[in-house]
């Protein structure tokens, strides 16, 4: 063998080196947990990144110098000020899972392929199903984030519900379905994906807590029939990305039982309250859906991407792909549950499931409930200290751990209010002590904050608010 292949596959020099490199993690750990580094992150411009990657790429270097490039130039989620995007920051324990699936790099298309990998795949889903209150019957597969498990269930659902077998004939008739207005973007974009363009999304008004009009269903169904579209599903949030409102579920799921219509549930964020019985009453009418995507990456302490796609009947995720592979699988149509490219995007894909399991052997799943108690109390308190505080101003009462305000000491026109909170997200940004983001609200920009860090306390929420105060 080639010198630099013995070097590149030694075992003694990787055993040598990740033992630094797990040092050095650890270090960097405990520095942002204890709130010792002073940054949530440290922002350059991405020109300015994009500079130095480009000046050092290629150039020999110790895999610590590295790494601490990397770790200095990266968003610190275990920072306790961090309060950005809806990432959870993972337990050490899951991210040595990540280890293991990369060293392994086992693809699962097919069982032989991720023998281990793909029985867990199936332990996995059934146990989330059976905590989101669905039955036997029910199953799902693991698959790489909340944006394609949405547009496989919308598949499933037009597989199932479309007069037409669009999969394999093409489709004529126009199909849609309707959603929140405040739902994520990627529903919007699985539909265009799917070819039924613009109109094929119907957008369901929300009331003043941000959740879907349920009532209007009816009226909005009958004029889409009037204007010759086939509406086959109902999508609800739970909750929306914005906000953090939870749709009324069981509303939902009573008129797509009246109706006839697939009910899926974008659950990406919050359906992992499933796990907290103080919590889980928000899902009410989870349970009815047909199907729920759950991100574990979100609110669950696993490193990204991991999802879970659950369906209430488990043989409706063969409906989604049928297609011929000779060289990977020796039956076509047979509903192997072994087999999972048949009923997912990707052929390759990571050991998902290992990440899961990993944290459920070490300490069961009252870790999660832990850790969703304690981030859902952080924004409860949050909540409480921007309504009393005077010079601030709540969205609304928030609903989990997403909680949306601005800056507000004062009656200013919307537009002013409005550029005054982005100066401030921008100042917050350059300093770097929190990072925190924002969005907008009925055309208003308010700030918004997911706290996702379980070292968080309400010193640092405190903190928050004397920081905003300071760079206005």
């Amino acid at each position: 063998m080639d010198s630099i292949l013995e070097k590149a596959y030694d075992a003694e020099a990787f055993r040598n080196t990740a033992h630094r490199i797990v040092d050095q993690l650890a270090d960097f750990l405990k520095e942002n947990q204890s709130g010792e580094a002073p940054k949530a992150i440290a922002y350059r411009p991405a020109q300015e990144a994009y500079a130095y990657w480009e000046s050092v790429a290629g150039q020999p270097q110790p895999t610590e110098d590295l790494f601490g490039a990397i770790l200095a130039q990266s968003v610190h989620l275990h920072h306790p000020q961090y309060m950005g995007h809806q990432v959870s920051p993972p337990a050490p324990l899951a991210a040595l899972g990540s280890l293991l699936d990369g060293l392994l790099n086992n693809g699962m298309a097919v069982y032989e392929m991720g023998m281990a990998s793909t029985a867990i795949e199936r332990v996995v889903t059934e146990k989330v199903a059976q905590q989101m209150g669905f039955g036997p019957e029910a199953g799902g597969v693991l698959t790489s984030g909340g944006t394609l498990a949405n547009l496989t269930a919308l598949l499933t659902a037009r597989s199932v519900k479309a007069r037409e077998a669009v999969w394999s004939e093409g489709q004529a008739q126009p199909l849609a379905l309707m959603v929140s207005e405040e739902a994520h973007y990627c529903v919007d974009r699985a539909v265009r994906i799917m070819g039924w363009g613009e109109a094929g999304i119907i957008k369901v008004p929300v009331n003043e807590k941000y959740q879907m009009r349920a009532d209007l269903l009816p009226g909005l169904l009958a004029d889409a029939e009037a204007r010759g579209q086939q509406v086959i599903a109902v999508v609800g949030s739970a909750c929306s990305t914005s906000t953090g409102s939870f749709d009324d579920l069981n509303a939902i799921a009573a008129f797509c039982e009246a109706n006839g219509l697939w009910f899926h549930v974008d659950g990406a964020h919050g359906a992992a309250l499933a796990f907290s019985p103080r919590h889980r009453h928000v899902l009410s009418g989870l349970s009815r859906a047909d199907s729920v995507a759950m991100d574990f990456h979100k609110m669950l302490l696993t490193p990204v991407l991991a999802t879970a796609l659950i369906y209430k009947e488990g043989r409706q995720a063969y409906r989604t792909f049928s297609q011929r592979a000779h060289y990977l699988w020796a039956g076509q149509t047979e509903e192997e549950w072994e087999n999972l490219a048949k009923r997912t995007f990707e052929c390759t894909k990571y050991m998902i499931g290992v990440k899961v399991l990993t944290l459920w052997q070490a300490y069961g799943m009252g870790l999660w409930e832990a850790y969703l108690d304690k981030v859902m109390a952080n924004g409860e308190t949050l909540g409480r200290l921007v309504e009393a505080a005077p010079d601030f101003e709540l969205a609304l009462r928030p609903q989990c751990n997403i909680v949306c305000f601005r800056y507000a000491p004062d009656r200013l026109p919307p537009e002013q209010r409005s550029a005054r909170n982005a100066r401030i997200r921008e100042a917050l940004l350059a300093d770097g002590a929190y990072y925190i983001v924002q969005t907008i609200l009925k055309e208003e920009l308010y700030l918004r904050v997911t706290l996702t860090s379980p070292h968080t306390e309400e010193t640092h929420l405190r903190g928050l608010l004397d920081k905003i105060r300071e760079v206005v």
